[in-house]
């Protein structure tokens, strides 16, 4: 399929030149590891509360997913041990570009998960019991209703789950956004700056050892997505961690047929506040096998089988990667996060022609947008989907915030507000207790609710 010779809006934020820190800091209270959306936004909530916090990302800031996310910012659907921090989440997007003196393309145009059949309608029925302890705005609509906020569709939907405060942002303009208002607080934030490795002393974290130098610190958050697992391995640390490649695409402005958020089991789109739609596959994931799929295996078993009739495996450059890359590496040399600074997948072709042919089927009379833009990110998910939050390890003062599983942009100011509290000591209002990784490893029953 021919894609349009448009402006990389979207590949522009990891395409540039990398910017390498003329000096690091000596030292700092709290050192964050990756700056997609989970780590920009703790940045700033910890810079806010006057904590000297240093960032190091070592590409570009929300370079990988964060950038090349779906760009929903939703409530609905939801595992009910996420909402809690969503519902945050909501709360300071509202307020963000006040905030912030910037745009990210916030604006609440509601959510909708569209039902071709029964099965579904009912899905989302249930889900409504599972959440009415929450004071949602969430419901079950019919054909006719959904009709009049989706226009020129060809599908007879039977009706649909509809929240109509839930809403949409800019993924290549958030996270550096926030990032930049960090850095007003009083964050400094690191760019072509890897993390290697960490050191201790008497049990407790004394450091971060970094390409340019070591950071004495006694407080660790690793919120590196995919990467998460990989370092934690380096530091003898089992983080279930799988990556499934997503495939996305935008199209050039053209009329306005829904004001938010539409899910349809062949399609997921979204306006764009340029006035065209970020566009994707309703129902593929695409999984590279590698060593951890089959290490990981038995954990996953659960997701893996919700997920089977949309799961497309395959075998090859994945699987050698990892299998060459190093358990461990000495912290003096260039260390896998150098080699491989920005994850920047080829979009699937064969995904890309679905897009196409979807869009066209279920909107017949936008055959003749353009698809102007297309990419392809790594979203790394957990066994049950649910984001793996806490201090681990036998070294105190290390902690993780990863498996946000394709959650992660609508949930991460929530999450790095929690994140903030929780490596300050701080009142935390929100129970970080579900999110532990212990969970994998103490006989918890896996239940996947959500899909990635």
């Amino acid at each position: 399929m021919n894609i349009g010779n448009g402006e990389k809006m979207v590949a522009g934020t990891w395409s540039g030149p990398f910017q390498v820190p003329a000096s690091i800091p000596d030292r700092a209270d709290i050192v964050i590891i990756g700056g997609g959306i989970i780590g920009v936004s703790t940045a700033w909530f910890l810079a806010r509360r006057g904590v000297d916090v240093v960032l190091c990302e070592k590409g570009h800031i929300a370079g990988e997913q964060s950038s090349r996310n779906w760009g929903w910012v939703r409530q609905q659907g939801r595992d009910p041990r996420e909402l809690p921090m969503m519902i945050e989440s909501m709360r300071i997007f509202r307020e963000l570009e006040n905030e912030i003196g910037e745009s990210v393309g916030f604006s609440q145009g509601g959510c909708l998960f569209a039902a071709r059949d029964e099965k579904q309608l009912s899905s989302y029925h249930e889900w409504l019991k599972l959440v009415s302890d929450y004071d949602l705005d969430t419901r079950v609509i019919d054909a006719n209703e959904l009709g009049r906020l989706v226009s020129g569709a060809s599908v007879k939907w039977l009706g649909a789950m509809y929240t109509p405060s839930d809403g949409r942002a800019e993924p290549h303009k958030a996270a550096p956004a926030i990032a930049r208002a960090a850095i007003r607080s009083g964050a400094t934030i690191l760019t072509s700056c890897a993390v290697r490795g960490i050191e201790s002393s008497a049990g407790t974290v004394s450091a971060v050892i970094t390409e340019h130098g070591p950071i004495r610190t006694s407080v660790v958050l690793c919120a590196a997505g995919a990467w998460t697992s990989m370092f934690c391995r380096s530091l003898g640390i089992a983080v279930p961690q799988l990556n499934v490649r997503g495939t996305v695409a935008r199209t050039a402005p053209t009329e306005k047929i829904l004001t938010g958020n539409l899910f349809d089991r062949r399609l997921g789109m979204r306006l764009r506040d340029d006035g065209g739609y970020t566009v994707a596959h309703g129902s593929v994931l695409d999984h590279g096998l590698t060593p951890s799929t089959f290490r990981y295996a038995f954990k996953f078993l659960p997701a893996l089988m919700k997920e089977y009739k949309v799961l497309r495996l395959r075998f090859g450059k994945d699987f050698f990667d990892e299998l060459a890359t190093p358990k461990k590496w000495a912290l003096d040399k260039e260390s896998p996060f150098e080699k491989s600074r920005v994850l920047n997948p080829d979009p699937s072709p064969g995904i890309l022609k679905g897009i196409r042919r979807n869009l066209d089927a279920v909107f017949p009379h936008m055959a003749g947008v353009e698809i102007v833009e297309a990419w392809a990110g790594i979203v790394e998910t957990s066994p049950d989907v649910v984001p793996m939050i806490g201090e681990v390890g036998d070294v105190s003062g290390f902690h993780i915030a990863t498996g946000f599983s394709g959650h992660g942009f609508g949930i991460g100011p929530g999450a790095g507000k929690a994140l903030a509290a929780m490596l300050t000591g701080d009142d935390n209002s929100i129970d970080l207790t579900p999110f532990r990784l212990s969970r994998f490893f103490d006989g918890s029953p896996i239940r996947p609710m959500s899909a990635i």
